[in-house]
């Protein structure tokens, strides 16, 4: 640490001081006859300045009056003896103590100046290198230790690093235990974090400085003078607070280090996934369907084939539908994840995309009672009828799996500003609110244990193509009883039909 300049030196430069006095007395004494008193004046300053530049202020003092004695002493007629013969020369023994206090004040004072920059000379060095360290730092332990080493070798203090833990509580990162208030630390990062401000904690000669991300709080750094004086801190109050920016910029990049590396992690795994999702439906994909038809063209055959043996067929023919429909989910899901879904939007009516999706699964709604609430006045969307088809499609294939028979499933729709809204509902179970945020991962079903079939890859799918139409969707559960999914379509500026000019009346 700087030390303030109230110091005092050791008794060996106040014998430094005097013996350079005598030596100075000791050289000119010889050269008296030769030399004028005022150069031997000159030699008696020169000493005054060399010790102030060596030894300090104080023993300067020093030498200032002994090399007024010495000269008065050993030079000023009468000689060896401290009386004055010309008054005159009480002048010069005044000039010359001020004129060597002055010199020895000022030069004792640069030296303490070079030296006050020569050490934060080494310490800006110190903290640069620092910080390039924490720049390069890929691991906490790295971080840790390097501001630890720091704050001891250079500051001359005993630190601790407190870093929340999963439960926000703080924990130390050091090695060497607790050795100061942890609940005093708590408060400082609770105060930090509820005002954005840094506030500066003290108790029991430690000290607390919170670590300031630019996003928020990393932590609180705990500091302790090595010779217990807290006051001394003062004067590295700066450095201090630079130390503790320096900590939370590398504990923030060790951050996004880690969400950046969680991220690559999740986009290779969900590429692999999608891989091996697309390769597997493919292969899956003819058998299947080769499958389907002999099933259905077994449960057609004329004439009807016995009851069990029909109902035998009938259960193939479903289930292998039921596998061809999973088969092209994966496939869709697939194909969305690799980019290679391209939209085909027109300028439609809701309505026939509605009518289509019904029709399509006529079979599965048999027993289930279905109602729409389509406004007449709802206006052309821009949407790719395919998709948004399969979108109603699986809607209405989950609401069919969870509603009991029989049933009611209502497809309604409204305009709610620039969107148009439109919602599939069902009577049945609900959805549980822990489970309605990751409802539309992949793999992530309504009941973890539900004994329906089903991968959970349907509403995924919806969420992948209503959100490439710049929409959003959402699950609610409806006050009676059963759950809602919603999605949204962006209503847009449709095409403007000119009603044709009435033709002229021709007269024959």
């Amino acid at each position: 640490m700087l030390q303030p300049n109230h110091d005092q030196p050791a008794l060996g430069h106040y014998a430094l001081a005097a013996l350079a006095c005598t030596v100075t007395a000791l050289i000119a004494t010889p050269l008296r006859p030769y030399l004028d008193l005022v150069n031997i004046v000159m030699l008696f300053l020169l000493t005054v300045f060399l010790v102030s530049l060596r030894l300090g202020k104080q023993p300067a003092v020093l030498a200032a009056f002994l090399s007024v004695a010495l000269f008065d002493f050993f030079f000023v007629p009468p000689r060896l003896t401290f009386a004055v013969a010309d008054a005159q020369y009480l002048v010069t023994f005044i000039v010359m103590l001020a004129v060597a206090l002055v010199t020895g004040q000022l030069t004792a004072g640069l030296r303490r100046q070079a030296e006050i920059s020569t050490q934060e000379a080494r310490r800006n060095i110190a903290l640069y290198e620092m910080a390039k360290s924490l720049s390069g730092a890929m691991t906490l332990a790295h971080v840790i230790e390097c501001s630890q080493d720091f704050l001891r070798d250079v500051i001359g203090v005993k630190s601790d690093l407190l870093l929340p833990g999963e439960q926000g509580e703080l924990v130390s990162a050091g090695k060497h235990g607790v050795w100061y208030e942890a609940h005093v630390a708590l408060m400082a990062y609770a105060e930090d974090r509820r005002t954005q401000r840094h506030p500066l904690t003290e108790l029991d000669g430690v000290r607390y400085y919170t670590l300031h991300g630019s996003t928020r709080t990393r932590g609180v750094l705990v500091v302790s003078p090595l010779d217990g004086d807290i006051d001394a801190l003062d004067a590295d109050h700066a450095l201090l607070e630079a130390v503790a920016s320096l900590i939370a910029i590398a504990l923030e990049r060790l951050h996004y280090v880690e969400v950046a590396q969680a991220a690559q992690i999740d986009m290779a795994s969900e590429r692999l996934r999608s891989s091996i999702l697309s390769a597997l439906s493919h292969d899956l994909r003819t058998p299947l369907t080769i499958l389907y038809g002999q099933a259905d063209a077994l449960a057609l055959t004329k004439p009807p084939l016995p009851e069990k043996q029909q109902q035998a067929a009938d259960a193939i023919r479903e289930q292998s539908m039921r596998l061809c429909s999973l088969v092209e989910n994966l496939l869709d899901m697939a194909r969305l994840h690799a980019g290679q879904v391209k939209l085909r939007k027109e300028w439609q009516p809701l309505e026939e995309v509605v009518g289509a999706a019904i029709k399509l699964l006529e079979r599965s709604l048999a027993g289930h009672m279905i109602k729409t609430a389509l406004p007449p006045d709802l206006p052309l969307l821009e949407f790719d009828a395919v998709l948004i088809e399969r979108v109603l499609c699986n809607l209405l294939e989950n609401a069919i799996k969870y509603s009991p028979e029989p049933g009611t499933i209502e497809i309604k729709a409204k305009q709610v500003d620039t969107k148009v809204e439109v919602a599939v509902c069902d009577n049945g179970t609900g959805i549980p609110e822990a489970r309605r945020e990751k409802l539309f991962d992949m793999f992530v079903r309504g009941s973890a244990e539900s004994p329906l079939p089903g991968v959970g890859l349907g509403l995924a799918i919806c969420r992948a193509i209503v959100e490439a139409h710049g929409g959003e969707i959402r699950a609610d559960d409806r006050p009676e009883g059963g759950s809602c999914f919603v999605f949204t379509l962006p209503v847009g500026n449709p095409p403007v039909i000119e009603a044709e000019a009435e033709l002229p009346e021709v007269r024959v």
